[in-house]
């Protein structure tokens, strides 16, 4: 059995309104700062986790320094879980996609598992990334989890929602039925016959 505990990263800029984020190196904001330290006391209070991997990505980096800290551990960063790259969109607000690149948007939107960002990666190759990750966290902490122990994956929101629905056993198309907030906690056990989705999408650790 394994316990992973999937952590979105604090508040950054571009959030809102939205903007195609993805591989672009953005600092916390200072909203997102606190949820960050938040997110870690509630972790450092609740649990003792026996690892903990992030995102390249400095918004990531810097959640998980913050939750490192406070758990007194080290951070691996695990490239594999980095956000999609979303090449000539990255940047844009989703207004102005929308604008420029009608069809393309609606695909994103309705058909996610058909969509390769113009100049980016697909959206499959994000998925493929995501699982590999996973397999790569399970292969190295298998049947060393009890509930109190968990692994600890501090990534975006893509990732996650990937992976939960890889969990759930859910079709790739279901990406946008899933909500994932800043600094976001969810919890999945992996046994040897089954996964189990435990939490998605808690927020109540962050005060308004």
């Amino acid at each position: 059995m394994t316990d992973i505990i999937l952590v979105r990263h604090g508040h950054v800029p571009g959030i809102s309104p939205e903007r195609f984020r993805g591989r672009s190196e953005l600092q916390l904001t200072e909203r997102g700062q606190q949820q960050a330290a938040q997110t870690a006391q509630w972790l450092a209070r609740h649990i003792r986790p026996q690892a903990l991997y992030t995102s390249p990505s400095k918004r990531c980096v810097d959640t998980g320094h913050a939750i490192a800290e406070c758990c007194d551990m080290a951070a691996e960063v695990l490239p594999a879980l980095n956000d999609i790259d979303y090449g000539t969109w990255q940047g844009l607000t989703h207004d102005e996609v929308a604008t420029k690149w009608p069809q393309a948007w609606q695909r994103w939107r309705t058909a996610p598992q058909f969509m390769r960002f113009p100049g980016g990666e697909s959206f499959m190759t994000m998925a493929s990334r995501a699982a590999d990750a996973l397999l790569f966290i399970l292969d190295r902490h298998a049947n060393q989890s009890v509930a109190t122990q968990p692994v600890i994956v501090v990534t975006h929101d893509s990732i996650i929602r990937t992976i939960l629905l890889l969990a759930l056993n859910q079709s790739l198309s279901s990406y946008w039925r899933l909500a994932q907030e800043p600094c976001a906690i969810n919890a999945i056990t992996v046994e040897e016959d089954r996964c189990v989705v435990k939490l998605i999408n808690q927020t109540a650790h962050l005060n308004p």
